[in-house]
């Protein structure tokens, strides 16, 4: 007869930090988005159903009421508007400026280093010196953008065309690491595929949207999502150049918030306002995953 093997036990605290260990390696993240994500989330939600002193304290549960009193005010339409239409122009424009950029750098050449780096000089320039870079630029007076096109009117003093000068100067911001990745996703698409669909006598055009746009549609839901997120949050420029002026024609919803909660110590109506940009942003995503599951070809 044979001898009976004795079964090994592997040691309980061996066992134990093998478990552990996955869980350990995402710590670190998870503290970070506890204690910035998750729980400011939590406050911002509480506040908003709650009435708040100048000093951040909770005095009492409010119900709808904060909200009743943001939708009845006229200035929260305005900005609603504003920042509907930043979305609604900053983003297209933007992913289609990138998109031809790449297109034209796309074939290696001997100064494609020169014109590569000149597209994606914007993303080395901070906010708020582009900002002041742009208030030059359109200043009624003095602005190269006016002597060059013949106009006489402040981009920025003018009613009708500050909320144009603010999405000139986010559109630019957003150039350089948008062509970034249009760019990676043009040259990663597969020389082969190219070349057969000229043996095929397919014209530009006929290549373009039959093998190239399907190839980078994942980055085009990527540049899409994060414009769309960063035109919902657009603040800086105001703050800097506008204030949400003339006559409230560039307040948007973040720069209402900041307005409501820094300006005047609201931060119910600041809790209300960020919930609903959150809301708005949140449902522009799911509307993008939903066109993604039809648009969105994975290779």
């Amino acid at each position: 007869m044979s001898e009976v093997q004795p079964i090994q036990l592997p040691l309980a605290r061996g066992s134990l930090m093998r478990k552990a260990k996955p869980y350990l390696f995402i710590l670190p993240i998870l503290v970070f988005a506890v204690g910035f994500i998750y729980y400011p989330f939590f406050k911002t939600f509480l506040f908003s159903f709650s009435t708040v002193n100048a000093k951040g304290v909770i005095t009492g549960f409010a119900g709808l009421d904060n909200f009743n009193y943001l939708f009845s005010r006229r200035d929260f339409k305005i900005a609603l508007e504003n920042t509907l239409k930043i979305t609604a122009i900053n983003v297209p424009v933007t992913v289609l400026i990138t998109m031809g950029l790449a297109l034209l750098a796309n074939k290696k050449r001997r100064l494609s280093p020169v014109y590569e780096t000149m597209f994606t000089l914007p993303m080395a320039i901070a906010m708020s010196a582009a900002a002041m870079i742009f208030k030059v630029l359109l200043n009624p007076t003095v602005g190269y953008l006016n002597y060059a096109l013949g106009l006489d009117f402040g981009w920025y003093q003018s009613r009708d065309y500050a909320l144009y000068g603010i999405l000139m100067l986010t559109v630019w911001m957003g150039i350089g690491f948008d062509f970034l990745l249009f760019l990676s996703a043009f040259r990663a698409v597969p020389e082969q595929l190219i070349e057969a669909g000229i043996m095929d006598g397919a014209g530009w055009l006929s290549r373009f949207f039959k093998i190239q746009l399907p190839l980078i549609s994942p980055t085009i839901l990527y540049v899409t999502l994060t414009n769309m997120v960063l035109a919902m949050m657009v603040s800086g420029p105001v703050i800097i150049l506008t204030q949400g002026g003339p006559a409230r024609s560039t307040t948007t919803l973040i720069f209402m918030m900041y307005n409501s909660g820094y300006g005047s110590a609201n931060y119910s109506l600041s809790a209300c306002i960020s919930l609903v940009a959150f809301a708005l942003t949140f449902a522009l995503a799911l509307l993008a995953f939903y066109v993604e599951r039809k648009r969105v070809h994975y290779q």
